[in-house]
């Protein structure tokens, strides 16, 4: 009887908790958009009462750490990917963090990566793209990207290459996939892995296929502005039964054994094996076979998860028609450059990149604290170049990094470029006013 009401009890939470969002969530969410005094954000949150719900009964059970919503979550993303393996963690950095260390790892052999070995990527990036290899002590190599696409330029990439090169870890800038097929050709050639930084870019099709399962590891970030939002979370993913335990063993303390959370024995041999120098019978469970992290995410952040990635194909078409309305109000502004994507791809575009023209009468500064002033927000694209922020100051060129040629396109983009958002809670009437008020002032 006391289960019976208990189940009750739990059932009128969550029909309180789905009345509470109507009540209280779904009427801001709905508000018509005032010109006068509303703010356009660049990102935000898009949900509805089935997050909140799925929240509260995670929490109703109080597992917290990774449990069955985890596990749902990890197994849907896979399936969508068309990958085998999805693991999640605790963020998008987290992840990168953890695709870049799986690679170092004793079990790959004479292909990992050790210090001083050199990893191809971009200074036009968001820092947790590049902070892993420095972290490590591998050495970033940097090359410029192109301009009108805001990504690597392939043709660059041999140039950059030397016999220390181990592999090329790079992001698909606002969403806009890179020419992954020029780049996977120059890894498969050269034998080096492929890290895909999807965190922008999840949803984006490159000739078919999604980014993020065509390298060897791929991640994503669930922040708020991105296309899926735990609030704080991430995920690895790869095809590699290798790597997929390489990263399962760093993401949970650097163990041997892969027993999720409250579950034990599951390779049924616990006290009987023998691993290093432990004595023969010591616990499967104490036992680790790297110098590992504890990047796990949680099951309410998993919850709202589950939610949000049911979402992600209406998310995706909502995000090619916001581009589409900014690109067609904003194409024949002749002081702007629109960024442009390859043939192939289809993105799932993250922003809407600009750069102002060097005939241009004003500044990018001048056009972005223009909008802000009128409550547009706007966002420079990361760090724009990387080399140039107090990071690096205490780093030595040809040491601690190198530079594959000039970087002459980062450093405009750094100098000219901007983006506004398009995200799915974006209204029509917002995009349009970003629109006018570009426009005012390019006249």
């Amino acid at each position: 009887m006391d289960r019976l009401k208990a189940q009750q009890l739990h059932d009128e939470i969550l029909d309180k908790v789905a009345e509470y969002y109507r009540l209280f969530h779904a009427p801001a969410q709905n508000a018509p958009f005032d010109p006068d005094t509303g703010r356009v954000n660049y990102a935000g949150r898009v949900f509805d009462e089935k997050e909140m719900v799925n929240l509260a009964d995670a929490a109703l059970e109080f597992w917290l750490t990774g449990g069955r919503y985890t596990a749902a979550f990890e197994e849907k993303l896979a399936a969508f990917l068309g990958v085998r393996y999805s693991l999640m963690v605790n963020s998008g950095s987290s992840a990168n963090l953890l695709a870049f260390f799986a690679l170092t790892s004793p079990l790959l052999g004479e292909k990992r990566i050790k210090r001083g070995d050199e990893v191809i990527t971009v200074a036009c990036a968001f820092p947790t793209t590049v902070a892993p290899v420095i972290q490590y002590g591998a050495v970033p190599v940097f090359v410029d990207v192109q301009s009108d696409t805001a990504n690597i330029d392939p043709e660059l990439l041999e140039a950059a290459y030397s016999p220390r090169t181990r592999a090329v870890m790079l992001a698909h800038t606002l969403g806009n996939p890179f020419n992954i097929k020029a780049v996977k050709d120059f890894c498969d050639r050269r034998g080096l892995f492929l890290i895909e930084d999807n965190c922008d870019a999840l949803g984006s099709v490159y000739d078919g296929k999604y980014t993020g399962s065509w390298g060897d590891i791929g991640t994503s970030s669930f922040y708020p502005p991105h296309h899926l939002t735990m609030g704080e979370g991430g995920a690895v993913y790869t095809s590699d039964p290798l790597l997929y335990k390489i990263l399962l063993s760093m993401r949970d303390w650097g163990r041997e054994c892969w027993c999720r959370s409250g579950v034990d024995n599951t390779c049924g041999c616990r006290f009987t094996r023998q691993f290093g120098q432990l004595p023969v019978g010591y616990d499967h469970k104490y036992v680790y076979s790297h110098f590992g992290f504890n990047l796990k995410g949680t099951d309410l952040q998993a919850a709202v998860g589950c939610a949000q990635l049911d979402k992600l194909a209406d998310f995706t078409a909502k995000r090619k028609e916001n581009f589409r309305i900014l690109y067609e109000g904003l194409k024949d502004v002749g002081h702007l450059e629109i960024f442009r994507k390859y043939p192939d791809s289809d993105p799932s575009w993250f922003g809407f990149l600009m750069t102002v023209k060097e005939s241009a009468p004003f500044s990018r500064n001048n056009l972005t604290a223009f909008l802000e002033q009128h409550r547009i927000q706007t966002r420079n694209l990361f760090a724009g170049n990387l080399l140039k922020h107090p990071c690096f100051e205490t780093l030595t060129e040809n040491t601690d990094y190198r530079v594959a040629g000039k970087l002459t396109n980062t450093d405009r983009i750094m100098n000219r470029s901007f983006w506004i958002g398009l995200y799915p809670g974006m209204s029509e009437a917002k995009l349009n006013y970003m629109i006018s008020r570009i426009r005012e002032f390019c006249r």
